[in-house]
Protein backbone atom coordinates (compact mmCIF):
# COMPACT_ATOMS: atom_id res chain seq x y z
CA UNK A 1 0.00 0.00 0.00
CA UNK A 2 1.37 3.43 -0.94
CA UNK A 3 2.87 5.72 1.68
CA UNK A 4 -0.31 8.39 1.11
CA UNK A 5 -2.68 6.33 1.99
CA UNK A 6 -1.21 4.66 4.99
CA UNK A 7 -0.52 8.03 6.83
CA UNK A 8 -4.54 8.99 7.32
CA UNK A 9 -5.28 5.55 8.56
CA UNK A 10 -2.32 5.40 10.90
CA UNK A 11 -3.18 9.42 12.14
CA UNK A 12 -6.46 8.23 12.87
CA UNK A 13 -5.93 4.96 14.91
CA UNK A 14 -3.32 6.90 16.92
CA UNK A 15 -5.98 9.54 17.67
CA UNK A 16 -8.79 6.96 18.70
CA UNK A 17 -5.63 5.74 21.00
CA UNK A 18 -4.58 8.94 22.33
CA UNK A 19 -8.40 10.28 22.87
CA UNK A 20 -9.68 9.52 26.69
CA UNK A 21 -12.29 7.24 27.03
CA UNK A 22 -15.36 7.99 26.82
CA UNK A 23 -17.89 7.37 30.15
CA UNK A 24 -20.85 4.91 29.14
CA UNK A 25 -22.99 6.73 30.84
CA UNK A 26 -23.53 10.34 29.65
CA UNK A 27 -24.77 13.58 32.26
CA UNK A 28 -28.50 14.28 31.59
CA UNK A 29 -29.40 17.71 30.38
CA UNK A 30 -32.54 19.44 32.28
CA UNK A 31 -35.49 20.17 29.84
CA UNK A 32 -35.92 23.34 31.37
CA UNK A 33 -32.88 25.32 33.46
CA UNK A 34 -33.02 28.27 35.18
CA UNK A 35 -30.20 30.13 37.33
CA UNK A 36 -27.10 28.91 35.98
CA UNK A 37 -25.42 27.22 32.95
CA UNK A 38 -25.43 23.27 32.86
CA UNK A 39 -21.66 23.21 33.48
CA UNK A 40 -22.02 25.69 36.37
CA UNK A 41 -20.45 23.53 39.81
CA UNK A 42 -24.23 23.25 41.11
CA UNK A 43 -25.95 22.45 38.25
CA UNK A 44 -23.10 19.94 37.64
CA UNK A 45 -23.33 18.04 40.73
CA UNK A 46 -27.50 17.68 40.04
CA UNK A 47 -26.48 16.23 36.81
CA UNK A 48 -23.90 14.05 37.93
CA UNK A 49 -26.32 12.81 40.86
CA UNK A 50 -28.91 12.02 38.08
CA UNK A 51 -26.74 10.39 36.29
CA UNK A 52 -26.10 7.99 39.22
CA UNK A 53 -29.60 7.39 39.68
CA UNK A 54 -30.18 6.31 35.91
CA UNK A 55 -26.99 4.28 35.92
CA UNK A 56 -26.48 3.10 39.34
CA UNK A 57 -22.81 3.45 38.57
CA UNK A 58 -21.18 4.24 42.30
CA UNK A 59 -18.75 6.66 40.99
CA UNK A 60 -21.10 8.88 39.44
CA UNK A 61 -22.62 9.06 43.38
CA UNK A 62 -18.72 9.99 44.77
CA UNK A 63 -18.46 12.50 42.25
CA UNK A 64 -21.66 13.98 43.01
CA UNK A 65 -21.72 13.46 46.92
CA UNK A 66 -20.09 15.04 49.74
CA UNK A 67 -18.09 12.80 52.24
CA UNK A 68 -19.90 14.21 54.56
CA UNK A 69 -23.51 13.89 52.73
CA UNK A 70 -26.43 13.98 54.88
CA UNK A 71 -29.81 12.76 53.41
CA UNK A 72 -32.03 15.33 55.33
CA UNK A 73 -35.38 12.98 54.51
CA UNK A 74 -33.72 9.98 55.40
CA UNK A 75 -36.52 6.82 54.49
CA UNK A 76 -36.62 4.29 57.56
CA UNK A 77 -33.81 1.29 57.43
CA UNK A 78 -31.75 3.30 55.02
CA UNK A 79 -28.06 4.28 56.16
CA UNK A 80 -27.16 7.46 56.41
CA UNK A 81 -24.44 9.38 54.19
CA UNK A 82 -23.11 7.81 50.90
CA UNK A 83 -24.00 4.14 51.70
CA UNK A 84 -27.76 5.05 51.36
CA UNK A 85 -28.14 6.18 48.18
CA UNK A 86 -26.01 3.49 46.83
CA UNK A 87 -27.94 0.64 48.77
CA UNK A 88 -31.15 2.47 46.77
CA UNK A 89 -30.24 2.31 43.67
CA UNK A 90 -28.86 -1.35 44.03
CA UNK A 91 -32.43 -2.37 45.11
CA UNK A 92 -34.47 -0.01 42.74
CA UNK A 93 -32.03 -1.18 39.49
CA UNK A 94 -32.44 -4.82 40.55
CA UNK A 95 -36.24 -4.15 40.29
CA UNK A 96 -35.76 -1.90 36.76
CA UNK A 97 -32.67 -2.34 35.33
CA UNK A 98 -33.60 -0.20 32.25
CA UNK A 99 -34.36 2.90 34.71
CA UNK A 100 -34.50 6.25 33.07
CA UNK A 101 -34.39 9.36 34.69
CA UNK A 102 -35.12 12.64 32.77
CA UNK A 103 -34.63 16.10 34.77
CA UNK A 104 -37.29 17.82 33.47
CA UNK A 105 -36.83 21.34 35.56
CA UNK A 106 -33.82 22.31 37.33
CA UNK A 107 -33.29 25.94 39.01
CA UNK A 108 -30.09 27.00 40.81
CA UNK A 109 -29.75 29.43 43.30
CA UNK A 110 -26.65 30.12 44.92
CA UNK A 111 -24.89 27.06 46.09
CA UNK A 112 -28.74 25.27 46.12
CA UNK A 113 -30.35 23.78 43.32
CA UNK A 114 -34.34 22.26 43.32
CA UNK A 115 -35.11 19.94 40.59
CA UNK A 116 -38.53 17.53 39.06
CA UNK A 117 -36.96 14.28 38.02
CA UNK A 118 -39.05 12.04 36.09
CA UNK A 119 -38.09 8.04 36.53
CA UNK A 120 -39.23 5.82 33.49
CA UNK A 121 -38.98 1.85 33.31
CA UNK A 122 -40.03 -1.40 32.76
CA UNK A 123 -40.03 -3.71 36.34
CA UNK A 124 -38.74 -7.21 35.21
CA UNK A 125 -36.32 -7.54 37.88
CA UNK A 126 -36.88 -8.33 41.49
CA UNK A 127 -38.39 -5.94 44.54
CA UNK A 128 -38.20 -7.07 48.13
CA UNK A 129 -41.10 -6.30 50.36
CA UNK A 130 -42.03 -7.26 53.47
CA UNK A 131 -43.56 -10.61 52.74
CA UNK A 132 -41.19 -11.30 50.10
CA UNK A 133 -39.16 -10.52 47.01
CA UNK A 134 -42.05 -9.48 43.89
CA UNK A 135 -41.01 -10.27 40.35
CA UNK A 136 -41.90 -8.08 37.89
CA UNK A 137 -43.86 -8.73 34.80
CA UNK A 138 -42.72 -5.59 32.50
CA UNK A 139 -44.81 -3.22 34.11
CA UNK A 140 -44.63 0.08 33.25
CA UNK A 141 -42.43 2.43 36.14
CA UNK A 142 -43.71 6.10 35.81
CA UNK A 143 -43.08 8.72 38.69
CA UNK A 144 -42.08 11.72 39.21
CA UNK A 145 -39.84 13.30 42.28
CA UNK A 146 -38.75 16.56 43.78
CA UNK A 147 -35.02 16.93 44.91
CA UNK A 148 -33.53 20.26 46.67
CA UNK A 149 -29.63 19.95 47.35
CA UNK A 150 -27.29 21.94 48.80
CA UNK A 151 -24.02 21.66 47.32
CA UNK A 152 -20.16 22.37 49.07
CA UNK A 153 -17.24 24.98 47.84
CA UNK A 154 -15.91 21.70 45.91
CA UNK A 155 -19.12 21.15 43.91
CA UNK A 156 -20.42 18.38 45.36
CA UNK A 157 -23.81 17.40 46.79
CA UNK A 158 -23.38 17.83 51.07
CA UNK A 159 -27.65 17.55 51.89
CA UNK A 160 -30.21 16.37 50.07
CA UNK A 161 -34.27 16.80 50.79
CA UNK A 162 -36.26 14.91 48.53
CA UNK A 163 -39.94 14.10 47.99
CA UNK A 164 -40.98 10.95 45.27
CA UNK A 165 -44.25 9.85 44.19
CA UNK A 166 -43.78 6.22 46.12
CA UNK A 167 -47.54 5.68 46.10
CA UNK A 168 -47.23 5.55 42.31
CA UNK A 169 -44.20 3.73 42.72
CA UNK A 170 -45.64 1.46 44.71
CA UNK A 171 -48.56 0.95 43.13
CA UNK A 172 -47.32 0.73 39.94
CA UNK A 173 -44.85 -2.40 41.29
CA UNK A 174 -47.63 -4.25 42.40
CA UNK A 175 -46.64 -3.61 45.98
CA UNK A 176 -50.34 -1.70 46.83
CA UNK A 177 -53.22 -2.20 45.25
CA UNK A 178 -54.28 0.55 42.34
Amino acid sequence: MPAPVLAPAILALSLLAAAPAQSATHLPMPAHLAGAAATDRVALAARRYAAFWQSGDPALARLALADDFIDRTLPAGRPQGLAGPLQASQVFHAAVPDLQVAIEEMLVAGNRVSLRLHFTGRFTGVFPTPQGELRGQGQAIDFHAFDLYQVDAQGRISDNWHLEDNLTLLRQLGVLAP
